[in-house]
Order: structure tokens, then sequence, then C-alpha cells
């Protein structure tokens, strides 16, 4: 009876013994603040003034339709009184015309900033993956997340990554 008490505690230490050595092991974990980095890297910075560039012209284009759509139907507003129903018609159904061009072209502007945007940011998200990808092998982490609730600030690499991706050219 002793004996099997024995081998019933030396198989359970032997079980237990890889559990207290990977509690030994300290994990290495690291968090980036993706957002932070989509915001603050100069790749980042210099795609948004990049689509500012490309698309700047489009919005004042846009602007300046609005303001004329808004003029004329001041106008259509102000002189429909004095109008023969006929031509109050007529300038109703043009102004309703401009007003669906106006949000077609609002929309196409939107879909475009979308799509360009999108392109910019995923190369720069790629730039940072391995920039990431860099750290994690070069400084040995066990695990680096990029979403986290909450973290502690002992765990946060982002300035590291934010530092080694704003020094590549």
């Amino acid at each position: 009876m002793i004996s099997k008490f024995v081998k019933v505690a030396a198989l359970a230490a032997a079980l237990t013994m890889p559990a207290l050595a990977v509690q030994a092991q300290e994990l290495k974990i690291g968090y980036v603040n993706s957002e932070r980095v989509l915001r603050e890297s100069n790749l980042a910075k210099a795609a948004q003034t990049k689509l500012e560039a490309e698309f700047g012209k489009r919005e004042k284009d846009l602007v300046g339709l609005d303001n004329k759509l808004r003029a004329t139907a001041e106008k259509l507003e102000k002189d429909a009184p004095t109008l023969s129903e006929a031509e109050r018609s007529r300038r109703q159904r043009d102004f309703l015309e401009q007003q669906r061009d106006l949000e077609r072209k609002r929309r196409e502007y939107q879909e475009d900033v979308t799509q360009r945007r999108n392109e910019e940011l995923s190369a720069v998200v790629e730039k940072a993956n391995r920039v990431i990808k860099q750290i994690f092998d070069n400084e040995k982490y066990d695990l680096i997340l990029q979403d986290a609730i909450h973290f502690s600030a002992r765990v946060d690499i982002t300035k590291k990554v934010l530092d080694a991706l704003n020094a590549q050219k």
C-alpha cells in the first residue's frame, strides 16, 4: 500500500514538474497601439498629405458647386412669386437636377477618397508589421499584441515601433 502511494506521489510530482518549469520561465510580451502608429508615424502623415494634395482640388470644386447650388436655391425662392408657372417648374427641375448631380459627385468623391485612404494605410500597416516582426525576432518576444482592451505601460512598445518605422526611408 505504501509503495502504491509512493508511485502515485512520484507520478504526480513528475506531471507537475513541466508546469513549474513553464511558470519559472518569464514570458516576454509586447503591445503595439496600431491606431497610434497610423496616426503618428511619418509614413502615415506623409500618406495623409499625399491624399490631401490628390483630392484637395476635387473637394474645393464640390464646395464651390454646393455654394452655387445654395445661391440658385435662394434666387429661385426669391424670384418664385414673380415667375410664371412654367418658368418656376423649369427652374425647379434644373435645381433638382443640379442637386442630384452634386450628390452623385459627392458619393463618387467619398468612394474615391475611402479607396485611396485604404490603399495608403494598408501600405503603412504592412511596413509597420514588418518592423514589429523585426522587433519580435531581434528582442526575442514570445508574444506581441496589436489590439487589447487593457495593457500595462510596461509592455507597450509602440514608441519603439514608431521610432523604428520613422527611421526607415
